[in-house]
């Protein structure tokens, strides 16, 4: 009988320094899933624009109340350190992530966050398995995120996910909120999405 050869698990103190030591050529968009190392393939415009967006949106909010800390994409959070040194640690890069100020440290580390963030963004790509996207969502609220919201460019809409099991669905007619994880926070989501009110007229007749 063979026996298949057991994949290497990879501490987050290991993954940080395959990251360091990556060629000048690779982009180094990765995250750690339970100890096993996941490339992130580039995305494209929609994506980039619509996490772009949010991120400026949010910012704003954020810095204006002093609430805490905002990260933009490729950020990474080290989401869980396993009791066992070769254990399935997890390290996840948001979109857009966002720490408390009660949590957050008193600078910007220069390695990876401690903990997983209080709001996590992923905003969706063509190449996105929804299945791998609700895998990182599970992960996010088991470990101590409050607030995940998925990001679909092509369907403008936002799905919002609690620890709590709620699920709520945000139209791009309508306007997303950051409840007690972002107080005051709101944004219609038609300026997200670049909807033109213009677009709802009809356009004006020729005259005879």
């Amino acid at each position: 009988m063979v026996l298949r050869e057991q994949q290497m698990l990879v501490s987050a103190d290991d993954f940080w320094e395959f990251i360091q030591n990556l060629p000048a050529h690779d982009p180094g968009h990765y995250e750690l899933i339970e100890g096993v190392i996941v490339p992130m393939p580039p995305t494209g415009e929609m994506h980039g624009s619509s996490a772009f967006s949010l991120t400026i949106h949010v910012g704003n909010h954020v810095i204006a109340n002093d609430l805490g800390r905002v990260t933009a994409a490729e950020t990474g959070y080290i989401v869980w350190r396993s009791p066992d040194p070769q254990g399935k640690d997890i390290i996840l890069a948001p979109d857009l992530g966002f720490i408390a100020k009660a949590r957050m440290s008193a600078k910007p580390s220069r390695g990876f966050v401690e903990g997983a963030p209080d709001l996590a963004v992923e905003v969706l790509s063509p190449s996105d398995r929804m299945a791998n996207v609700m895998k990182k969502v599970q992960l996010y609220l088991q470990h101590g995120t409050r607030l995940v919201w998925v990001v679909d460019p092509d369907a403008e809409m936002i799905v919002q996910f609690t620890p709590s099991g709620v699920v709520r669905v945000f139209g791009a007619d309508e306007t997303l909120e950051g409840g007690d994880v972002l107080p005051g926070f709101s944004l219609p989501l038609r300026i997200l999405f670049n909807r033109d009110e213009s677009e709802s007229h009809e356009p004006d007749q020729p005259t005879a």
